[in-house]
């Protein structure tokens, strides 16, 4: 399980850069949509990725409390 989380919280962190810099690009009046810009010309590919991102994204929120050591039941932040 260790491993499907690494990979999902990567995913995740590709998907929130991405909207950081699709975020930034539309007040510049640019599109700086990177996923896009790798694979604009694979359009199935694109999509794929932007699932995965999604359901990388449902994964770390459903699993969060289990997999944080802030947030689980024997961890604490202090």
């Amino acid at each position: 399980m260790k491993n499907v989380h690494m990979v999902a919280w990567i995913l995740v962190i590709i998907g929130g850069l991405n909207w950081l810099l699709v975020g930034l690009g539309g007040f510049m009046g640019a599109d700086w949509n990177v996923v896009s810009m790798i694979l604009g010309s694979m359009p199935q590919v694109e999509s794929l990725v932007y699932v995965l991102v999604g359901a990388s994204a449902v994964y770390e929120v459903v699993t969060h409390k289990n997999t944080c050591k802030n947030c689980g039941t024997s961890g604490s932040m202090m």
